[in-house]
């Protein structure tokens, strides 16, 4: 076994002759000396060596040719399995010396391993995140069947057992770990060993870029065994370091932008369609009541009120600075901003990095001044903020929703008053947004911290296109989700890393696969949807959450019940069987031929009291963690349609008739919601409705006055479904690490 000065020799002198490539044997070797279980080989140069060495071994052998600078051997025909004796290994070996002649460094002799099952394990240097492990189906089907797991490698710890057992669920292959056509079981703290030897080793010696085990076989004991590796290096000038410090902000100078007592419009606009003149309308008109201020160099009367010609002209005190001025010339008027004693500035205007190498430097320039006069940026180029609680609405668009508690940050401002619009049509409770813009000063990684420690705040919602400092991301969203739920869509998911990968560990990693990995391991849900973000906010703040995912399904009808049946199982939800004391207390409300089965189908009974009944019967069942209700509510839209038809051709019904159904009609569907919130608030399980139909008055959330949870009622199953699925992942989450 080699000793730790002999790798720092090996490392050094492989990056001193320009090789990036530590091969095989010598990798094997390094493995080795990290307490991995590697493959007994020996080493020959000539094929005379390699009969001898395959005898002393024992027959059947594995006949690798190492060449001087290839890292893919079996692609160059260099490995040969199953030699069963002389003979076989010898013309083995000769016909790769006749193939590559003066570019065979040197053979390995193996014994044959003895088991079915190949796997991969790894590790690589992420630009964002650091050291990030790999494991999964390997050999010959690595990056044929993609069926890898990745989690971001702990820096001050082992990685953990409930890590890597949740990276084996991840994969489609995972039967293979059990007992397999006689083979034993894979142990996962054997997973757990070998990613956390390849984390240490990558700490120890900081050249290594990336580690390969491949394969990696499980023998008949279960056993792991490496039988092929490769380490590849980089020269430390080359490295990334995912641990670059990064600007601290004054998270309260965060806080205070959202309770502004007086705002100043700098670059103010009489004209309509101008960012100068609408955040202005729509600040003004929301019922802000705190102070404001219209500056613009032609002075004048905008709305009714004055308009200062600069900002110094204001004898009062300023609290947030709203700029819409040319990018030319925001320079200019830090200094002023520095004068007044304005510490916060909202800077709406765009021309800065996201238009070129020019704007980019106009962008430092101005962070720079700012940092040195002592004002915080938010922005450049953002579409606004908003704080419900204070009726603060200065966004790019007329939207205003409930105050409520969602903290929502988009790096795409228009993504993000969609969300709010949507928010507001379906009665959502917004907490705070912020369009984070170009993020010159404020990044994602400040408003979900300064959120993390905002009591108002129960949900944190963020669309992400790109960070800046995902190591110090993924530690905070970890620390945060513990508190709270993170709720997070990540655009451009779809678009495969750029680096260049010598490894089947490098091949299999890309930016997409690494962040939904470290999202993942920190307890973030990830969505793929906008709506979604909305979706999961709604039952996170108006639910209790499940002890676990065993779902009962209670529906008007059998079809939706077994679409919502397949939905639940492709979610990874559990839909169990009732019970025979729960079939027996349905059969006493029930007609004979109701289904007896998860889904109960209440098979289009109109009588109103047997979803209420029904629906108390199943919630109250121990065998069951949340209640999926389908078509119950939304049959007022139909009563009301029909009464619509019966006024147009019976006209024995008066007017007043009519109109005394469908008040009622109105009050049967209040008292079924009243209830449902009623039932989440009895048990402390969540109730989630999906109605039969939905008009302009149907929303996602409904209130009960005195009570904690609310009603919660979507359009269709899916989304149904897809939110309770990410209540149970994050409970799951919070139980994983409540153990650690």
């Amino acid at each position: 076994m080699i000793n730790h000065e002999t790798i720092d020799e090996l490392i050094n002198n492989c990056l001193a002759s320009n090789s990036n490539i530590i091969l095989e044997d010598n990798a094997k070797k390094i493995l080795k000396s990290f307490n991995i279980n590697v493959v007994a080989e020996e080493s020959a140069r000539g094929v005379d060596e390699i009969v001898k060495k395959a005898e002393k071994i024992g027959f059947p052998v594995v006949l690798k040719g190492l060449p001087y600078d290839s890292a893919h051997k079996s692609e160059n025909d260099l490995v040969k399995t199953g030699l069963h004796d002389a003979k076989a290994v010898k013309e083995a070996g000769l016909g790769m010396q006749q193939h590559f002649r003066n570019d065979l460094n040197k053979f390995l002799v193996q014994p044959m391993v003895q088991g079915k099952r190949e796997f991969v394990a790894g590790l690589f240097k992420d630009p964002q995140f650091g050291p990030v492990v790999m494991f999964g189906l390997g050999g010959i089907f690595t990056e044929a069947l993609n069926d890898v797991a990745f989690r971001v490698a702990p820096l001050d710890k082992p990685i953990t057992g409930s890590d890597v057992e949740s990276m084996v669920n991840e994969l489609n292959s995972r039967k293979l770990l059990k007992p397999f056509r006689g083979e034993k079981e894979v142990a996962i703290k054997s997973i757990k060993k070998i990613l956390s030897e390849l984390t240490e080793l990558s700490k120890k010696y900081p050249a290594i870029k990336e580690i390969d085990i491949n394969p990696l076989i499980a023998g008949k004991d279960g056993t792991l065994i490496a039988v092929d590796a490769l380490i590849i290096l980089e020269k430390p000038e080359n490295s990334t370091n995912s641990q670059k410090t990064f600007r601290q902000i004054d998270k309260n100078i965060l806080k205070s932008c959202f309770y502004p007592e007086s705002i100043a419009f700098i670059g103010a606009s009489s004209t309509l369609g101008k960012w100068g003149h609408f955040l202005l309308i729509n600040t003004m008109s929301s019922g802000y009541k705190g102070d404001i201020f219209l500056v613009n160099p032609r002075g004048g009367e905008i709305v009714g009120k004055h308009v200062y010609k600069s900002v110094l002209d204001i004898k009062e005190k300023i609290d947030l600075a709203v700029v819409t001025i040319p990018a030319s010339r925001v320079a200019g008027l830090i200094p002023e901003l520095q004068k007044k004693n304005i510490r916060s500035m909202l800077l709406i205007t765009s021309g800065f990095k996201e238009v070129g190498d020019k704007g980019e430097l106009l962008e430092k320039e101005i962070v720079t001044l700012a940092q040195k006069a002592g004002i915080l940026i938010l922005g450049p180029n953002t579409m606004g903020i908003t704080n419900p609680h204070i009726n603060l609405f200065c966004t790019g668009s007329k939207v205003e929703p409930l105050a409520g508690s969602t903290a929502l940050v988009c790096q795409s401002g228009n993504l993000g008053t969609q969300l709010l619009a949507f928010a507001e049509q379906q009665e959502i409770g917004i907490r705070a947004f912020s369009g984070s813009g170009n993020e010159a000063m404020v990044t994602i990684e400040d408003y979900m911290e300064t959120f993390e420690t905002d009591d108002l705040t129960k949900t944190v919602v963020l669309y992400i296109e790109s960070i800046k400092q995902g190591r110090r991301f993924f530690e905070s969203a970890s620390r945060v989700s513990r508190k709270k739920p993170v709720i997070v869509l990540n655009g451009g998911r779809t678009k495969a890393g750029s680096r260049a990968a010598l490894s089947h560990t490098g091949a299999m990693a890309s930016n997409s696969k690494v962040f939904s990995a470290a999202l993942k391991q920190a307890g973030v849900i990830e969505v793929s949807q906008p709506m979604d973000l909305l979706d999961l906010s709604a039952v996170f703040s108006s639910l209790p959450l499940p002890r676990g995912n065993r779902v009962a399904i209670m529906t008007l009808g059998g079809g939706w019940g077994v679409v919502a049946t397949d939905l639940c199982v492709e979610n990874n939800l559990i839909v169990p069987k009732l019970s025979n004391s729960i079939k027996l207390k349905l059969d006493a409300m029930l007609p004979s031929f109701w289904s007896h089965a998860n889904p109960v189908d209440i098979v289009g009974e109109r009588d109103p009291d047997i979803p209420v009944a029904a629906s108390e019967e199943l919630i109250r069942w121990d065998g069951c963690d949340a209640l999926i209700h389908l078509g119950i509510h939304g049959q007022g839209i139909l009563g009301r349609k029909m009464l619509k038809g019966l006024s147009k051709i019976d006209p024995s019904h008066s007017r007043e008739e009519i109109a005394a159904v469908d008040a009622m009609i109105v009050e049967m569907e209040k008292q079924y919601i009243d209830h449902i919130i009623n039932l989440s608030e009895k048990y402390e399980k969540p109730i989630i409705g999906v109605s039969l139909l939905v008009d302009r008055d149907t929303k996602t959330l409904y209130r009960k006055e005195g009570k904690k949870y609310k009603g919660v009622f979507f359009p269709t199953p899916e989304r149904a479904v897809k939110a309770l699925s990410g209540m149970c992942r994050y409970k799951e989450w919070l139980d994983r690490a409540g153990r650690e």
